[in-house]
């Protein structure tokens, strides 16, 4: 280990409002400058703070007998502020007297296995990990995702982070640090993390088909990685890319790129051919699409790898590799409720479930009833239907898969951790099972699967934007003036002949009828009121749109140019 660099917490006196930041369960900002009307939060000082606002959270959570030394993992995605970022996190843990194992490019589903892994030449298990990501979202933006063995941080401990942030980052500009700086500076050491996290990965499969050495032999799978971290799922050669090695003017990506490449990690190993994969180089300013299985640019993409290549499959992930996707051999979409429908039916085929699913997806458990499972709907975010399956399982009523419509997936097989590579790796696992019976099977034992699953012909989420410096409201908060929406539209429903309001709701206004549904819910932290439809045709669509216009009219600082938009397609 080599003695971390640096010696103060932050060095910045700017006020800032660090419960801003906090976006459910993680950490959101913006990083990068040059973006109109988004200026930078996410700064180095204030990620240096909560830092070490997370590593004294985590001492206080283990409830260490004194004064110990914890070891945190540091990972980050592809990002253009990555490293800066993950700088600043070494700082902030490492002046408050803790060690850092850094993982450099990572999937966040890993940062959460270093919590576990036991690999004692690699000081694993770690007390604590952190991921450098914002998902999907623009170039200039990112976060930060927390984990301890025990799973992914909840929004209570988030906001006790960041209080905890606000403070260290007040004492610093008046000098109020003296604790930390004379306290011994923890060390960094580095980790090749996701060559052992891809090993795991690789002996799941092994295992599933019989420890046979290579169960994928002949398939044709290409991953679709949109620049992200999801390159290791597939052999990436090295020289494509040396120009965009040697052009980057840090010889420590250089570095770390040439190690992370050059690398088989998963399909090649199990036989797979992957030619033809993909946009598997990290590039934070995402060239190509945006990393997002939910995004129809992203699945076009990958099913026309899939096309072009005559693969047997295909497999998407988004930024971080936390949701992901698939595309069969016939180009059929894999993602939202047929991945959905899919886990559901591999999960079923293994052990009795109760399925745990977002408040918008479709019930496609009635499609298993007779295979022993159950549908338990609940609010959106992945976190939220994590959290009940979780909650479930502790008064007696068995859980084992918890899904949403983004692609992110849990099992409780897996510690509940929403881990797109996972995902994956049980379709492989089907996969490589149905192969040892007949070796020229492809990914059509997947699709059987989900034969017979009822599909709305018209799915859209329009967003209603609530404008904040609008006289309607009165100088109340946009979340007030959200209610007010909601429940004027329960009103107006409850006089309809047509609709129906859904007996038990968890999120905002649920209504069915006209052989669909619609839901209008209040955005957790921004000024938007999202309305996602579904419907047999785009006649019934737009009825149920034209019941939803009719209500909301009424309140006129919110945006209704989307919704008119789709009425009038």
């Amino acid at each position: 280990m080599a003695a971390a660099q640096g010696s103060s917490v932050v060095s910045s006196s700017a006020k800032v409002d660090f419960l801003k930041l906090q976006n459910g369960s993680d950490i959101r900002g913006v990083a990068v400058g040059g973006v109109e009307g988004e200026p930078v939060n996410l700064t180095e000082p204030v990620t240096e703070a909560i830092a070490s606002a997370f590593a004294a959270w985590l001492l206080n959570k283990k409830k260490a007998d004194g004064w110990r030394r914890l070891r945190i993992s540091v990972g980050h995605d592809s990002r253009i502020s990555a490293h800066k970022l993950q700088d600043a996190v070494t700082l902030g843990i490492t002046t408050a007297g803790h060690d850092v194992l850094q993982f450099g490019l990572a999937s966040t589903p890993a940062m959460f296995n270093s919590t576990l892994t036991e690999d004692e030449i690699n000081h694993l298990p770690v007390d604590g990990a952190i991921m450098i990501t914002a998902s999907h979202l623009p170039y200039n933006r990112n976060g930060l995702k927390f984990f301890t063995s025990a799973g992914g941080l909840n929004k209570a401990d988030i906001k006790d982070i960041l209080e905890r942030a606000s403070r260290i980052y007040e004492d610093s500009s008046h000098g109020s640090t003296q604790e930390l700086e004379q306290a011994s500076k923890g060390e960094v050491s580095n980790v090749d993390y996701m060559s052992i996290y891809a090993s795991d990965l690789v002996k799941a499969v092994r295992k599933s088909a019989g420890n046979k050495e290579k169960p994928l032999e002949g398939l044709h799978i290409v991953v679709d990685a949109g620049n992200g971290a999801g390159g290791f799922f597939v052999v990436i050669p090295l020289l494509p890319y040396l120009h965009y090695l040697f052009l980057s003017n840090a010889p420590f990506l250089v570095l770390e790129l040439m190690l992370f490449l050059d690398q088989d990690k998963v399909l090649k190993p199990l036989g797979a051919i992957t030619t033809g994969s993909q946009f598997l180089e990290p590039d934070g300013m995402f060239p190509n699409h945006i990393p997002n299985p939910e995004d129809k640019t992203a699945m076009k993409a990958i099913t026309q790898a899939v096309a072009d290549n005559k693969a047997d499959l295909g497999i998407i992930f988004d930024t971080d590799v936390d949701r992901s996707a698939a595309v069969d051999s016939s180009g059929r979409e894999l993602n939202r409720n047929r991945l959905i429908a899919l886990m559901s039916a591999i999960v079923l085929e293994e052990v009795f479930v109760r399925l745990v699913l977002c408040s918008i997806c479709l019930s496609v458990a009635h499609l298993f009833y007779d295979k022993g499972g159950k549908h338990h709907r609940f609010k959106r975010g992945y976190k939220n239907v994590i959290d009940e399956a979780i909650r479930l399982n502790t008064i007696g009523e068995e859980s084992h898969l918890a899904m949403e419509t983004s692609g992110h997936g849990a099992l409780k097989e897996n510690h509940w951790l929403d881990d797109g590579a996972y995902l994956m790796v049980k379709l492989l696992n089907k996969l490589a099972a149905a192969r040892i019976l007949n070796p020229n099977v492809g990914s059509k034992v997947l699709t059987d699967l989900v034969e017979g699953l009822e599909e709305a012909s018209v799915t859209v989420e329009i967003r209603l934007k609530i404008d904040q410096n609008h006289a309607d409201l009165k100088g109340g908060s946009f979340r007030d003036y959200g209610e007010a929406v909601l429940k004027h539209l329960e009103n107006s429903i409850s006089k309809d002949e047509h609709l129906c309001k859904a007996p038990k709701n968890y999120e905002g206004v649920r209504v069915s009828g006209y052989g669909g549904w619609f839901l209008l819910r209040l955005s957790l932290h921004d000024p938007v009121l999202p309305l996602n439809i579904e419907a047999p045709s785009k006649d019934d669509a737009i009825k149920l749109g034209l019941a939803v216009l009719t209500a909301v009219s009424e309140f006129p600082a919110l945006d209704i140019t989307a919704l008119n938009k789709f009425l009038q397609q």
